[in-house]
């Protein structure tokens, strides 16, 4: 923090920064470092590691993309695994389906989850919801170890690929998703920017496809992440991602700022350079 502004700086090449009014929140966890700002242009803003999470002002960018594209087109969304998502905005758009009985949360870091609920509630809704289950926990763990039922839909809400987060981008960790899915089930994760993480991006993808069978990157913008374009990706053993279910999309686009059936087919159409690189 350099007097009043925030500024996130990428390979020493790139920054973006922020006009702060008011720091609400710093402290370190066993895991990151977590700040808590208001600022002029986003209103409260989440920062780990001095990298920008998500804001009041732009955060239905990211939280919409990352929950609907899986949730309209899955079979079934009785049983949802949420794995991250400390702020508590993917939890907040997958039980706006009446459909969802049961959501479990996996969030390795408790200091996130309890700033979250103290400072960002506006985005945090969800938190009382009695579907939701709360587990404060290691995700890496949970998903090699644990017994649940299968899951329709298994969101993947991690930080960059780096601390806390290195082990969610890797064959061994996206095995043990694949096994828990139910029959016709989706994982969706963020898979970062193609241009200033262009190795992880393609890695990913690719790791994905092969674990999965499908993946399907779609593409949106994030604002609050300096370079604005980013990406999630879509992966299934035997569904469809644009097999829209149109009474739940239609149902839940009438809470969305961003959010449509006609984002939803565009999202994922491919520019040529991911084409080529993909094999696509």
């Amino acid at each position: 923090m350099a007097d009043d502004w925030y500024v996130e700086k990428f390979e020493d090449n790139l920054s973006f920064g922020l006009k702060v009014t008011k720091r609400l929140f710093e402290g370190k966890s066993d895991f990151q470092k977590v700040e808590i700002f208001e600022t002029e242009r986003f209103g409260t803003t989440l920062a780990l590691d001095g990298l920008y999470q998500t804001s009041a002002g732009d955060e239905y960018f990211y939280h919409e993309m990352i929950a609907h594209p899986a949730m309209t087109t899955a079979p079934n969304i009785e049983r949802v695994l949420v794995i991250g998502g400390g702020d508590g905005g993917t939890v907040r758009e997958v039980l706006r389906y009446p459909q969802v009985k049961f959501c479990k949360m996996v969030e390795i870091d408790g200091l996130v989850i309890e700033q979250s609920k103290e400072h960002l509630p506006m985005i945090g809704t969800a938190w009382d919801d009695p579907r939701l289950d709360l587990v404060v926990g290691d995700g890496i763990a949970y998903v090699k170890e644990t017994k649940d039922e299968p899951y329709d839909v298994i969101i993947l809400d991690g930080s960059d690929p780096v601390g806390p987060a290195e082990g969610l981008f890797n064959e061994s960790f996206f095995e043990n998703c694949k096994r828990m899915l139910a029959k016709g089930g989706v994982f969706v994760m963020q898979s970062e920017n193609p241009l200033l993480f262009k190795d992880v991006f393609y890695e990913t993808v690719l790791l994905l496809e092969k674990v999965f069978g499908q993946a399907d990157p779609y593409f949106g913008y994030v604002p609050i992440y300096g370079a604005g374009y980013w990406t999630w990706t879509y992966c299934t053993v035997d569904g469809d991602h644009l097999a829209i279910k149109e009474d739940r999309a239609e149902q839940i686009e009438q809470s969305c700022k961003w959010y449509n059936r006609d984002i939803h087919r565009g999202c994922f159409a491919l520019p040529n350079e991911v084409k080529k690189r993909l094999g696509r």
